[in-house]
Order: C-alpha cells, then structure tokens, then sequence
C-alpha cells in the first residue's frame, strides 16, 4: 500500500482534516488509534482463511485487549523516535473518564498510549511506519496470528 489510501479517499470525498495531527489531543488520537488497530488485526485475521466469526472474534479480541497492546508497547518503545516517543507518553498520561473494564490501570494507560501513536501515525499518512511497527510488536510478542 502507497501512503494512506483509505484515508486518503475519504478526505477526497468528505474533506481534509481540519486539524493537523499533532494538533488533536491524545484521547482523540487513541479514539481513533483504537478503531484503526482493530481494523488492521481483524485484516490479518481474515487474511488467514474462512472460519467461523465467533473464532475471529476470540483471536482479535485476544490481540486488541489492553493487556496484550501494553506488551506489544514494551517491545517498540525502545523503536519509537523522538516524536513518535512524544505522542506516545501524551497519551499514556492523559486523564481519561473511563476505567479499565479488564485491565489493570498500567496496562489501560499503556495501550491509551499504543492507540494514541497508532492514531497519529494513521492521521499523518504514515501507514508504512504504522504498520512496520505492529508488524515488529506482533512478531516480538508472538501474537502474529497464523492460523484460525
């Protein structure tokens, strides 16, 4: 994939960002970072083949939760640049209204940092980055899904 071309036809369509991505705040950044992370796990999930959905499901979930974004997190942290590391520790420390359902509170403010970086990187039109380091941060922590 060349840049970001999804991103890219829906601000052909509906308009270009109004805001640069630094400009937005971490929590909006990981709102976003979230969804963008689900989609590329639930991409690799059904690059794999045909199954059930409740087994897709279970596989994403397993690799989306808190938990598991946390200690994909560990591995790139030392991989981040300056600016990735900024976004990053924005978005640990920011002061969210919600509470981990699942998740201790370290894991939660770790992955609300994951997801906010994801969600920068999305916003800059930088899926190569993006996806080289969740690609690293599957592989290092063996949640690279190879079969159903």
């Amino acid at each position: 994939m060349q840049g970001n071309d999804f991103l890219e036809a829906v601000e052909m369509k509906f308009g270009s960002m109004k805001l640069k991505p630094e400009q937005y705040s971490a929590l909006g950044l990981a709102y976003i970072g979230d969804d963008v992370y689900d989609l590329i796990i639930r991409t690799i999930i059904m690059g794999i083949g045909n199954g059930k959905v409740k087994n897709f499901h279970r596989l994403a979930s397993g690799i989306v939760k808190a938990e598991s974004q946390a200690k994909l997190m560990k591995e790139i942290e030392p991989l981040l640049t300056e600016e990735e590391s900024s976004i990053y520790h924005h978005g640990r420390n920011a002061k969210s209204g919600t509470t981990a359902k699942n998740a201790s509170i370290i894991d939660y403010r770790v992955a609300t940092g994951f997801e906010a970086l994801i969600g920068y990187l999305y916003l800059k039109h930088d899926m190569p980055r993006l996806l080289d380091l969740v690609e690293i941060g599957l592989n290092k922590t063996g949640q690279l899904p190879d079969k159903l």
